[in-house]
């Protein structure tokens, strides 16, 4: 039965053996991957997956959301998402609602 001191020096020596081989094949891979997107015309936008620099907004637009309610004195519009506007906050929302 191996002892404690000599399992911590196969595993010392396993992980060594494993970052070999993952620096070997990933140089391996990496060429690979940079053959084929040369000889498929793909740029790396087109991969998607990268993180954006921070602050950067988002790169689709978000849809408007149709407005559900109007008030009759303004023509103000709300879509009934958020806060609501003072001329609707604590009041029944039903003769505020746009017909369709």
């Amino acid at each position: 039965m191996s002892s404690y001191k000599e399992l911590l020096a196969q595993r010392e020596k396993l992980e060594k053996q494993i970052e070999e081989a993952k620096s070997r094949e990933y140089a391996e891979v990496l060429n690979e991957i940079k053959q084929k997107m040369a000889d498929y015309g793909i740029s790396l936008s087109e991969l998607g997956g990268g993180r954006a620099p921070k602050g950067a907004k988002a790169s689709r637009p978000r849809a408007g959301v149709a407005p559900k309610y109007r008030d009759p004195e303004s023509g103000s519009t709300w879509s009934g998402r958020g806060k609501p506007p003072r001329w609707i906050a604590g009041l029944d929302r039903e003769k505020f609602l746009i017909q369709k």
